[in-house]
């Protein structure tokens, strides 16, 4: 990674915009990334700049430069790019800043924070969809998703073995939220919009993490903003800001029980995913600091999956099967006050 880096930095001096000033010595510092297989580096010059190293074989940079240039042409303020090397995965993008939303979120700050950010997914889903550069979130995405929860969360995290009971009630449940997705109107789906991917601008909104950008679900990326894998309000407020989000009625004609079913029901298929991902994350990866986030992602399930009679039956084997085994984790806290 050393020499990767070396050749990183040599490439951003070659592609400094205009107007930016460079110290005597360029050098690049590490900053926090995202789940990818992407690296990240602050340039010392004057503004600073983001340099990326994304490799080839893992990361499809293409399709990030496409999917930034039209966010950007959607008045969405995502990075403008200065220079790409496809070959290489090297980017050279303008630096958003540090002030992410997550340490910016209290009780009195929420709601100034989150009307911008919910004025900005509006602005995200008023793109024209183009699944040519958007692709369709349909049934087999959802479900290759969902079954990441089976296969880590329960097999390799938890050591468990399902039976094919066990196996036929997750199929049931997987069906139902397929189908409750696919019944939704689409739109253009950031598929991680969340306080960790966006930024206080002041006025504005900064949005990164959008490679993995589709066409899908209207309420996918509401459930992601309000019911944060990092963060967590209550059910009130939460139903509040959904109900009241600007996009809501330029997509989708139906009442405000349909809405929040639409919503919580989406939630949990991205909930059954997260706590997928971030088993796999640990297992997998050594990211281990995704484990300490999975109690709040387990309170999020069971809480939606306690509150429809048709998911009745999960909830009562995810508590009697699955809990105690959580209970030996060593990151395990009490799911029913994560996030308090």
């Amino acid at each position: 990674m050393r020499d990767n880096t070396k050749t990183l930095a040599q490439w951003v001096q070659s592609f400094l915009p205009a107007g930016v000033a460079q110290a005597p010595s360029l050098s690049l510092h590490p900053v926090a990334g995202d789940a990818g297989f992407r690296s990240y580096y602050r340039t010392n010059t004057q503004p600073s700049l983001i340099a990326v190293c994304a490799p080839p074989e893992h990361e499809d940079s293409l399709s990030f430069v496409r999917k930034g240039l039209s966010l950007r042409a959607g008045s969405v303020h995502v990075p403008e790019i200065f220079a790409v090397d496809y070959r290489h995965g090297f980017l050279l993008l303008e630096d958003l800043g540090d002030a992410l939303y997550l340490p910016l979120l209290n009780e009195s700050s929420a709601d100034g924070l989150y009307g911008r950010a919910l004025n900005t997914l509006a602005a995200i889903q008023a793109l024209p969809v183009d699944e040519t550069l958007f692709p369709p979130y349909g049934e087999r995405l959802l479900r290759d998703e969902m079954s990441l929860f089976p296969r880590w969360f329960v097999g390799e995290l938890l050591g468990m073995t399902l039976d094919d009971g066990e196996r036929d009630l997750i199929e049931s449940l997987f069906a139902r939220l397929v189908a409750s997705a696919l019944a939704q109107p689409r739109a253009v789906v950031h598929r991680d919009y969340h306080s960790r991917n966006l930024l206080d601008l002041g006025d504005d909104v900064g949005v990164v993490d959008f490679q993995d950008a589709v066409t899908g679900p209207v309420t996918y990326d509401l459930v992601s903003l309000l019911k944060d894998c990092y963060i967590r309000w209550p059910r009130e407020r939460v139903a509040h800001w959904a109900l009241a989000y600007p996009g809501r009625h330029e997509t989708a004609a139906v009442d405000d029980a349909q809405w929040l079913l639409w919503f919580d029901w989406m939630g949990l298929q991205r909930h059954l995913k997260v706590l997928g991902i971030f088993a796999r994350l640990s297992i997998r990866d050594h990211k281990n600091g995704y484990l300490k986030d999975l109690p709040l992602v387990v309170r999020y399930t069971l809480e939606v999956a306690g509150h429809y009679p048709e998911f009745r039956e999960f909830h009562r084997w995810f508590s009697d099967r699955l809990v105690p085994a959580l209970h030996r984790q060593p990151w395990y806290q009490p799911w029913e006050t994560a996030g308090e």
